[in-house]
């Protein structure tokens, strides 16, 4: 089975005149076929933690919270173990059609289902065997989960002929998901500041990297 965990950074408000909206929004996958590769990453970190940083961080890695030599660390064991790859799509906030900017869950779906489609048309992981994708819980409305789900099946099986398993989880309950975390923050970091001292660090493990509406 191939595994692919999905995260995105930034947000898809388009009011620029609130402080916190940002001028990019990114979406990625991070693929392999071994999850515990993964998990194994998240635990390395956990055990150069002291007692105070463990409780502190109740078992989770978020990227926007961690201290530059925490992210650093991740960033270069997933560099180092060259276990999984990542694919990437980054929006332009201001050049997303406007019709979108009131169907923000419309958008979302759009964008990861052509990466998903990316993924199998260029076979970046064996489409002969089950494909598994775990994305992070960004919302907490059960009908618009299921609709992300029932359309992202739909596509892959109409256009790829291909049954694929989603499930929605929260990043404490899947390691993987702190990985795409902390590697989609590295990416949205590079656009979104002009800061690539973090994507450097994986941009070897980058098989593809695509505007949207540009």
């Amino acid at each position: 089975m191939s595994y692919i965990f999905m995260d995105e950074s930034g947000d898809l408000g388009f009011n620029f005149k609130k402080v916190k909206t940002s001028k990019y929004f990114v979406i990625t996958f991070v693929f392999t076929k071994d999850r515990v590769v993964l998990e194994r990453m998240i635990k390395k970190v956990f055990k150069g933690f002291s007692k105070k940083d463990i409780k502190n961080n109740n078992g989770t890695l978020h990227a926007f919270k961690e201290s530059p030599k925490t992210r650093q660390k991740l960033l270069n064991i997933f560099h180092e173990k060259k276990a999984a790859d990542i694919i990437v799509i980054y929006l332009n906030k201001s050049k997303v059609y406007t019709k979108l900017h009131d169907e923000k869950h419309v958008l979302y779906n759009y964008v990861a289902n052509i990466l998903l489609d990316r993924v199998c048309t260029k076979k970046l992981i064996p489409i002969d065997e089950k494909i598994k994708i775990v994305a992070s819980r960004r919302e907490t409305n059960k009908f618009l989960n299921d609709n992300f789900k029932s359309y992202l099946k739909g596509q892959i099986k109409n256009n790829h002929k291909l049954d694929i398993e989603i499930e929605i989880a929260s990043t404490f309950a899947e390691k993987g998901l702190q990985v795409a975390d902390m590697v989609s923050w590295a990416v949205f970091r590079k656009y979104e500041h002009g800061d690539d001292s973090y994507y450097n660090i994986i941009k070897q493990e980058i098989v593809e990297e695509n505007p949207l509406f540009t």
